[in-house]
């Protein structure tokens, strides 16, 4: 098992930036890849962003690229997205995720960002 908390969410004005964290516990070292997917009411979950266990390899969704940065703490066992020049469709409630060698999918709880003046 693993289990999954987000933080970093809130209110941003548009332009600004904002460092989403997940940290991780239990069973860490069957974690094969991470990664950060959002949901805005009514419309279905995507695929943020992604990295490899050893953040060797990272994936970007073309909506977020060049504003959106992935990475990993591996000593911390915490992933992170900073996210910057945020804009009012970037709201949405942000979810991580790992999936293990098995290809077990876990979440976290959620983090709700909102992008507004």
């Amino acid at each position: 098992q693993v289990q999954l908390v987000e933080s970093g969410g809130g209110l941003v004005q548009p332009g600004g930036s904002r460092r989403l964290s997940c940290a991780a516990s239990g069973n860490i070292f069957s974690i094969n890849a991470m990664g950060w997917y959002r949901q805005a009411p009514g419309n279905e979950r995507e695929l943020v962003a992604l990295i490899t266990s050893g953040g060797g390899e990272k994936y970007y969704a073309d909506s977020v690229k060049g504003r959106f940065t992935i990475s990993r703490d591996i000593a911390k066992n915490t992933m992170y997205l900073q996210m910057n020049s945020l804009k009012p469709e970037d709201t949405a409630v942000y979810y991580c995720n790992a999936v293990n060698r098995d290809l077990m999918k876990y979440w976290g709880q959620g983090t709700q960002i909102t992008v507004s003046s």
